[in-house]
């Protein structure tokens, strides 16, 4: 099945892909001059293909469809326009199948490189990276570019709280950034054996920490609460944590979870994160809130983050939104993945 679309008006496939590489014209040298070569090219929903991003990582490129295989022709006629940029390796993943996994083989060189570590660097921090793994993603979101720069210019002298942390990409520009402690907390082993190798990357083994654990108990833990669970729920065992209070938090939890601790909904229930994560905020600190749900309303979400920190006794006395970069456009200026730094009183 062809990705081109069915509309008779749309333009073809080269032709927007050639658009969206001159619109960022001036985005790819800065990128070059800050020493990124981790990046998005091509945002397929918003600039003309429903479901095709193209993205570099560091040596690769990488084409992703989430809707509909590409054909032959297509992805010939795709790589041929990015070896114009640059001749390197492309890596084709379709996950247009259920569950976002990846269909398609590849040759048995494209498959050694493509499960192989390789390294990318943004900002000039460096970051390891892996096209295809048991996870579906290549270890870093491209699109929290913006997170990462804002927590590695205000972590000087701070410590640092990084939940969700996956790869730590958020904490190891914190401790790129100066920070003094960083305490990353992820449930997956494997997400934190590579946060483990970014932090090794640049140098920053004694300044992380990582802890393996379902954000509830490690939130409720720090944020001197009760660890409970869900009705009728057996506690699994957790690590043990003393209550303690951040210079700065990050809170990017994912849309829905679901354990034995507690259910995570950034539709429905942002506060059951929020409250436990703003108690181990210290006055005077500032907590960074993630929401990616484009129906999540904006100044709806944020007015309740307000309400929530009123109802602790405490208050907003500084905010500021964090806008995805122009590698990731979005319609209106109306970007999904929604950041704002929050400074508590």
């Amino acid at each position: 099945m062809s990705i081109t679309s069915s509309d008779p008006t749309a333009l073809p496939l080269s032709q927007v892909l050639a658009q969206a590489i001159t619109k960022r014209a001036d985005f790819l040298q800065q990128a070059a001059t800050q020493q990124t070569d981790c990046f998005r090219l091509f945002h397929g929903t918003v600039e003309g293909c429903n479901g095709l991003n193209i993205d570099r990582y560091g040596s690769a490129w990488l084409i992703q469809s989430f809707h509909q295989s590409l054909t032959e022709t297509e992805l010939a006629d795709i790589s041929a326009q990015l070896n114009q940029l640059a001749e390197l390796p492309v890596v084709y993943n379709d996950r247009s199948d259920k569950n976002s996994r990846v269909l398609n083989r590849l040759s048995d060189e494209l498959q050694e490189f493509a499960t192989s570590e390789q390294q990318m660097q943004e900002n000039g921090i460096k970051f390891t990276s892996k096209l295809r793994h048991e996870g579906q993603d290549p270890l870093l979101f491209l699109d929290m570019r913006i997170g990462r720069e804002y927590v590695a210019a205000n972590s000087e002298g701070k410590s640092v709280l990084n939940l969700f942390s996956y790869t730590c990409g958020i904490g190891t520009a914190a401790a790129v950034g100066g920070a003094t402690r960083v305490v990353n907390v992820d449930f997956s082993s494997f997400a934190l054996a590579a946060g483990r190798k970014n932090a090794a990357l640049n140098q920053a083994e004694n300044v992380c920490e990582f802890i393996q654990s379902d954000a509830f108990p490690a939130l409720r833990q720090l944020a001197g609460l009760k660890v409970g669970g869900r009705r009728n729920q057996k506690l699994p065992a957790y690590p043990k944590l003393p209550a303690t209070q951040f210079d700065l938090v990050f809170l990017d939890p994912p849309r829905y979870a679901k354990s034995a601790f507690g259910i995570v909904d950034l539709i429905n229930d942002y506060q059951s994160l929020f409250k436990p994560a703003l108690l181990t905020t210290k006055a005077g600190g500032t907590i960074v809130c993630c929401n990616n749900v484009a129906k999540v309303d904006r100044d709806e979400w944020f007015a309740s983050l307000v309400r929530c920190v009123e109802k602790q006794g405490r208050q907003v006395t500084q905010h500021t939104w964090l806008d995805c970069h122009n590698d990731f456009p979005s319609f209106d200026g109306n970007h999904p993945l929604k950041i704002v730094a929050l400074k508590l009183s």
